[in-house]
């Protein structure tokens, strides 16, 4: 396990991206946590996307602090591009990212680059991950299945199958799917993710080695969902055009289950958590994409009356 390389050397073996925005209350903690890596040959690159806090003036003051860190100030484009721009500066073999909030176990870069140096075959090593910040039951530490041996076309189109700091990449991978689509705002990492790990042998490390930091700040809102949602099927639909042998390995019912079910499923969800604007564009979705029963009738044709009307409607009809 290469847990003694020198960090100063003259290339390192892996490059760390780092997307940065009105972080100057995590930033110097989160970077200071990287840096007890037990691996140390790796670069860090820190992308500021338009901070409107001082977080470009502390990533100046770390970089004199931790050596190979280097900073791309830009303006405010979101977070695939900013990923993006630290991928062209990118001077390693191997790739793994980690948000500004987030953090790594100390063993995550030596694990992870062990197993893909021991696995030649593979493009990417992935790992478990936990929540934390939030309640008990939502903090359980998950390690996920071998996606390699178990229908992985099936599990991998579902989802998005790790969280963007679980993973190690090799870059020749993510060069070949040419990095993230900018034109989505989410579910960026979920497209790059799959187009790569579908077609390509991926490994994992089944160990929780991540750790995705909850912060109490920041919108959590059904709008910033139900754009997810959609742009969740957005990457499926995409993929779907592009690569026709998913539906044909899978075939037409299990693929329509994994992508437009999806879509009715959490159009229910919204119905009975009573946000009805986003069950009421779900449903009326589902319906355009002709995926549904009988028994969704009463649900979905409601659907089919303006905002307002349905909204008295179903209030009618569940009072």
């Amino acid at each position: 396990m290469q847990q003694d390389t020198d960090i100063s050397q003259s290339k390192p073996l892996i490059s760390v991206i780092m997307p940065c925005y009105n972080s100057a209350h995590v930033i110097e903690t989160t970077i200071a946590n990287l840096y007890q890596q037990t691996f140390k040959s790796f670069e860090l690159i820190v992308v500021d996307d338009g901070s409107s806090d001082n977080s470009l003036d502390i990533l100046q003051k770390l970089a004199t602090q931790y050596q190979n860190l280097q900073i791309i100030s830009q303006h405010n484009k979101g977070p695939g591009p900013a990923r993006n721009s630290g991928l062209k500066a990118a001077t390693a073999e191997f790739i793994a990212f980690l948000d500004s909030d987030d953090s790594w176990h100390p063993e995550f870069l030596a694990k992870l680059y062990q197993k893909l140096t021991e696995n030649s075959d593979c493009v990417i090593a992935y790992c478990g991950w936990q929540n934390l910040g939030l309640s008990a039951e939502q903090c359980q530490p998950y390690i996920p299945p071998d996606y390699q041996e178990n229908d992985k076309f099936a599990v991998l189109l579902r989802s998005c199958p790790w969280p963007i700091h679980a993973a190690l990449t090799r870059k020749s991978a993510i060069d070949q799917v040419k990095g993230f689509n900018e034109n989505w705002l989410t579910a960026e990492d979920f497209d790059m993710w799959i187009r790569i790990a579908m077609f390509a042998k991926i490994v994992r490390v089944p160990e929780v080695l991540a750790y995705y930091h909850h912060q109490q700040q920041g919108e959590q809102i059904s709008g910033n969902r139900l754009r997810a949602i959609l742009n969740h099927w957005g990457v499926q639909n995409g993929l779907l055009r592009d690569f026709p042998v998913i539906t044909k390995t899978l075939g037409k019912a299990k693929t329509d289950l994994l992508t437009k079910g999806q879509i009715l499923q959490r159009a229910y969800e919204f119905y009975w958590k009573n946000d009805l604007p986003s069950a009421h564009i779900l449903f009326r979705k589902s319906l355009g994409m002709r995926y549904f029963g009988l028994k969704d009738l009463k649900y979905i044709l409601p659907s089919l009356l303006p905002l307002s009307l349905y909204l008295i409607l179903v209030k009618k009809i569940r009072g």
